[in-house]
């Protein structure tokens, strides 16, 4: 499957939204479709693409992983409703769970996240509803960094050679797979979405599990949602294109009350880019990490070491898994 790319100097925002419902009208017809939504901006954008081509057709659902931010469930299915747009929320965090357990593997958690996000929740939603069709925000980064082998994307199948209609039970629609990062932005602004999703930070779509080096458990998510929460706040005056916070595996020596402490140590990372193919680590003022390291060293008993990534992309990834 070839893609043509069409690149942000070429992109006519109001065309390619008059092409992209048509095209999602003409392929559901009269049947059902099922939407994938996380809150980010490449499936909010779909969203809207697809509640305008299909309206009542169309069934959107944020599936509760456990592998979200800290509220943010709840925000996104809020802030689509005051977009007309009714989100169903659900509640799968047991399943995902029981399905990392015990794997350490970055390509085998990845793995394990495609599985169940596709096959048994969206899989069961599918058979339940009876639509024949799920719309999703893959873009063409998702493409190449999958097919080069650099990590495997869970939303990326046609281009391995997986058929989604025989593995899945169901055609997937991917309206902005021609797009990076910065098209995406510029159709979501066109199509009225608020600045806080269209200038949204991307977050991968396995969630925090690509922030957890080693085993995903409830505990360790818990921890890295809380440093991702302080992180993100700490940092959201600073314009970067993204910003994280890593758990890292093994347990470092610390000191707390003069008592050794064998601790957690996050890694903060924060990236200047344009589209996530190529990116730089944010030269960020030592005032500003140093208060960052004290909040989430006080803020995170369980934390003893905070470091800073400073190493280019490539040769490193945006995300540690």
């Amino acid at each position: 499957m070839n893609i043509t790319e069409i690149p942000i100097s070429d992109l006519d925002p109001q065309q390619f939204i008059l092409n992209q419902v048509q095209h999602i009208a003409a392929s559901v017809g009269d049947g059902l479709a099922i939407n994938a939504l996380s809150g980010g901006v490449d499936s909010s954008t779909v969203t809207l693409l697809a509640h305008q081509a299909l309206g009542e057709k169309l069934k959107t659902y944020f599936i509760d992983s456990a592998l979200m931010r800290k509220g943010e469930p709840q925000q996104v299915v809020s802030t689509f409703a005051r977009l007309g747009v009714s989100v169903e929320l659900i509640d799968a965090r047991q399943e995902f769970l029981e399905a990392l357990q015990g794997i350490t593997d970055p390509e085998q958690k990845r793995e394990a996240v495609t599985q169940t996000f596709y096959k048994k929740v969206f899989g069961r939603l599918v058979r339940a509803s009876g639509a024949k069709h799920l719309l999703q925000g893959t873009i063409l980064t998702d493409v190449d960094e999958t097919v080069a082998g650099i990590k495997r994307q869970h939303n990326v199948f046609e281009q391995l050679g997986i058929d989604p209609q025989e593995a899945f039970g169901y055609k997937i629609i991917e309206p902005l797979i021609q797009l990076r990062k910065d098209g995406v932005r510029k159709v979501a602004q066109a199509l009225g979405l608020p600045a806080s999703i269209y200038g949204r930070m991307p977050f991968p779509g396995p969630g925090l599990a690509a922030r957890v080096i080693g085993e995903v458990t409830a505990e360790r998510l818990q921890l890295v949602r809380q440093a991702t929460a302080i992180v993100e706040a700490a940092l959201s005056t600073v314009g970067a294109f993204q910003c994280m916070a890593i758990l890292h595996e093994d347990r470092v020596t610390g000191i707390r009350e003069g008592r050794r402490q064998f601790g957690c140590q996050i890694e903060v990372r924060c990236w200047e880019s344009i589209d996530a193919r190529a990116g730089r680590p944010t030269h960020l003022p030592w005032d500003t990490l140093d208060l960052l390291s004290q909040s989430l060293l006080a803020e995170i008993p369980a934390v003893v070491s905070v470091t800073y990534n400073i190493a280019p992309k490539p040769p490193s990834t945006m995300e540690a898994v």
